[in-house]
């Protein structure tokens, strides 16, 4: 059986990956340049963070890499993981009052560097958001760090009329895909 090495440093994809009965031999967060071609799409941008975060982790024989990465999209427009509460709020009076794609991507590197990946799309629509609301969530500082600005798995849940397609991607990391990948390159699965 291979041995797991998780390409994040996300403690939401620890735990989701927990949910499977797996834990990881080892967590490396892999420094890879994150920033959107011109005019690349949202899914496909998904898909190339992953498969380069996956790249980018040294493994050894009997090991497999699985990375992940989680993009917030209004139409085409990729919104920014939040750097700090002005990002959350700018996100949030995006999003409010309207509905959005979360496209979830994973991606699986065995030690030959051979690489397959799966992306999960999901459709979130938010309530109206007033200033109020907005500057609670900002200043909860939950939204910091999140593609989008926000975290569903907490209290930006409240904020969800709602939603189609994964909720465990829509929080960074798709079960259903993730088993389908760990189980193809034969890790037991619980």
């Amino acid at each position: 059986m291979p041995q797991l090495i998780l390409a994040s440093s996300s403690p939401r994809r620890r735990e989701l990956l927990a949910q499977l009965g797996i834990s990881p031999a080892a967590i490396i967060s892999p420094d890879i340049d994150e920033t959107p071609h011109l005019r690349e799409e949202p899914a496909r941008y998904a898909l190339r963070m992953a498969c380069e975060k996956a790249a980018a982790v040294p493994l050894s024989a009997g090991q497999i890499a699985l990375a992940g990465d989680t993009v917030v999209a209004l139409g085409r427009r990729i919104l920014p993981r939040a750097a700090d509460g002005d990002d959350v709020a700018h996100c949030l009076r995006l999003l409010s009052g309207r509905r959005h794609n979360v496209f979830s991507a994973l991606a699986l590197r065995d030690a030959t560097g051979k690489i397959r990946h799966r992306l999960s799309s999901s459709i979130v629509a938010f309530a109206p958001l007033d200033a109020g609301d907005i500057a609670h969530y900002v200043a909860g500082g939950e939204g910091v760090g999140k593609a989008g600005g926000y975290a569903i798995q907490g209290r930006a849940g409240g904020f969800v009329r709602w939603m189609r397609g994964s909720y465990s991607g829509i929080v960074g990391l798709p079960l259903f895909e993730a088993r389908a990948l760990l189980r193809h390159a034969g890790c037991a699965i619980g």
